[in-house]
C-alpha cells in the first residue's frame, strides 16, 4: 500500500520499519497515524532521531505516557501536537476570537460539550464487534477511548488543571446490545468541576437522533453555542426585555445569529475554504508554522496533558483499572520496538 501510495504521489522511498525510515530519511515531522498503542513507542524513536512529531488523537493510551513525551520533546528542542483537529475549524476559530476580545465577560462558569456517533457505519463497527482482540477493543476505554478525546479537549482548554471532581457513568444502547458489544460502553455522561468552581458536563452518544456535536461556554456575561455539525456560532447576550418584547426580540436575534453563520459559510464555500477536513488543514499549517517560527504549538501542552487525564479518569470509573503493560509490549515486540 506504500509503494502503492509512492507511485500515485511521486514519492521515492516507502518503508516498512519506522528505525529504517528515520536513519534513511531524517525526516523533519513525522504523523504517526497508527492505533493509538503504539503512539508512545513510535514517538519515542521519533523524538530521539530529532523529529517533530504529529499523533492522531488520542494522543497516547494514559497520561503517565502523555507527559514523558511531553518531557522529551522539550529536553530536544523539538514539538508536539496532537491530532484534535476539530479545534481548528472556522466556527471554533471564531469562538476563540470572540474569547480573546473579553466576549464572555471572565472565566467561563459552565461549559458543555455533546459528541456524537452513528453506529451505522459498519465498515468501522463490523470489525471491531467481530474480533475481541481488535485494536480498538483493546484500549482501557475501547469504543470511548478511540473518540471522546475531540469532545473532552473542548473543556480542558477552559478549565483549570487543578480538578476537585470527575464523575463519569456509561451504560450500552440498545442498539450495540443487539449487535453483540459484550463489553462495550457506548453511552457516556461525565461531569466535571475544577478548583475556580467551573464546571462542566460532557455527553457521548450513539443514540441521540440528530447526532449532537455542540460546545457551549456560558460565561458571567454572555454565552456562545459552538455547533460543528452545521459550522454555526451563536452569540447569546444578557440584555433583558419589557413586557411581551421577551417573547418576540431574543427569537429574533437567535434566527439572526443563524443567518450570520449561514453568511459566513456560503463565504467560506465560495473561496473554497468550506470543506470537512479544513481544521485538519488549520491544525497542520499551525504546526508546521510553530516549527518554522520556533513558536508556541497550536494546542498548549496544558490541553494535551488534562484531556489524557480527565480520559484516564473516566476509564478508571466505568471500566475499573485496567492495566496496559501486557497490550502496549505485546504491540512494542510486534513491530520490534523498545518497550516502556
Amino acid at each position: 500500500m506504500a509503494r502503492q501510495l509512492g507511485e500515485r504521489f511521486g514519492i521515492s522511498e516507502c518503508f516498512s520499519e519506522l528505525a529504517k525510515m528515520l536513519q534513511a530519511v531524517s525526516p523533519d515531522v513525522v504523523h504517526i497515524t497508527t492505533p493509538p498503542q503504539g503512539h508512545f513507542c513510535l514517538a519515542q524513536q521519533c523524538l530521539d532521531s530529532a523529529s517533530h512529531v504529529y499523533l492522531e488523537k488520542p494522543f497516547t493510551v494514559t497520561a503517565q505516557e502523555a507527559d514523558s513525551l511531553i518531557q522529551l520533546a522539550e529536553s530536544r528542542g523539538l514539538k508536539l501536537t496532537a491530532g484534535h483537529n476539530s479545534q481548528f475549524t472556522h466556527e471554533m476559530l471564531e469562538m476563540r476570537r470572540l474569547t480573546e476580545l473579553g466576549f464572555f465577560g471572565g472565566k467561563p462558569v459552565h461549559l458543555e460539550s455533546h459528541f456524537s456517533y452513528d453506529l451505522g457505519d459498519s465498515s468501522y463497527v463490523g470489525p471491531l464487534l467481530g474480533s475481541r482482540t481488535h485494536w480498538v477493543r483493546r484500549l482501557p476505554g475501547k469504543l470511548l477511548h478511540n473518540i471522546i478525546s475531540h469532545g473532552i479537549a473542548k473543556l480542558a482548554e477552559f478549565l483549570d488543571d487543578d480538578l476537585t471532581e470527575i464523575v463519569a457513568r456509561a451504560d450500552q444502547s440498545p442498539r450495540l446490545r443487539s449487535l453483540g458489544g459484550e463489553e462495550i460502553l457506548d453511552e457516556l455522561r461525565v461531569l466535571i468541576r475544577d478548583n475556580s468552581g467551573t464546571t462542566a458536563f460532557f455527553c457521548f452518544s450513539t443514540k441521540m437522533k440528530p447526532g449532537l456535536h455542540q460546545f457551549r461556554i456560558c460565561g458571567p456575561r454572555n454565552s456562545i453555542v459552538v455547533d460543528l455539525s452545521s459550522g454555526s456560532l451563536i452569540r447569546s447576550e444578557n440584555r433583558s426585555y419589557k413586557s411581551y418584547l421577551t417573547y418576540f426580540v431574543p427569537p429574533l436575534k437567535n434566527a439572526r445569529e443563524h443567518l450570520r453563520s449561514a453568511q459566513r459559510n456560503i463565504v467560506n464555500f465560495l473561496g473554497r475554504k468550506l470543506y470537512q477536513d479544513y481544521g485538519m488543514t488549520e491544525l497542520i499549517s499551525r504546526f508546521y508554522e510553530s516549527i518554522r517560527l520556533s513558536a508556541p504549538p497550536p494546542i498548549p501542552y496544558r490541553e494535551i496533558l488534562l484531556t489524557a487525564q480527565i480520559m484516564d479518569e473516566i476509564f478508571a470509573q466505568i471500566y475499573g483499572t485496567s492495566s496496559t503493560d501486557t497490550d502496549q509490549r505485546d504491540w512494542a515486540s510486534a513491530y520490534n520496538l523498545p518497550g516502556r
